[in-house]
């Protein structure tokens, strides 16, 4: 028998005026209606000499979460990926993120919504 390769996904999204990056072993469709479910959230194993505060700061976070549901509207991406990496928190304007588009529209005032 082979031994199958455990798929792992990197998922990043938009929460809070961030960007959140996640590796979890499963990544689905929710059955709530409009939401992504990810689920087996992996994060990496650090020695007690390095640490990582942004993945710390996740880690406990999602400390006993088994699944989260993301909002389909703020994962930028899914990959699958050969391994996972460490799992940050990006701010706006940081080398590299994504500047979201912005959710919520408002008409200025007095224009027409014919």
């Amino acid at each position: 028998m082979a031994n199958k390769k455990k798929r792992m996904y990197r998922v990043i999204f938009h929460n809070q005026s961030k960007v959140y990056e996640l590796y979890a072993r499963r990544v689905l469709q929710s059955d709530m209606y409009a939401f992504v479910e990810v689920a087996d959230i992996v994060f990496g194993e650090q020695s007690q000499l390095v640490v990582n505060p942004g993945e710390e700061q996740l880690k406990s976070q999602f400390d006993g979460v088994s699944r989260t549901y993301i909002p389909i509207h703020s994962v930028i991406r899914v990959d699958e990926v050969e391994k996972e990496g460490t799992a940050k928190v990006l701010t706006p304007g940081e080398k590299g993120v994504v500047t979201p588009f912005p959710i919520h529209y408002s008409p200025p005032e007095g224009a027409s919504v014919d």
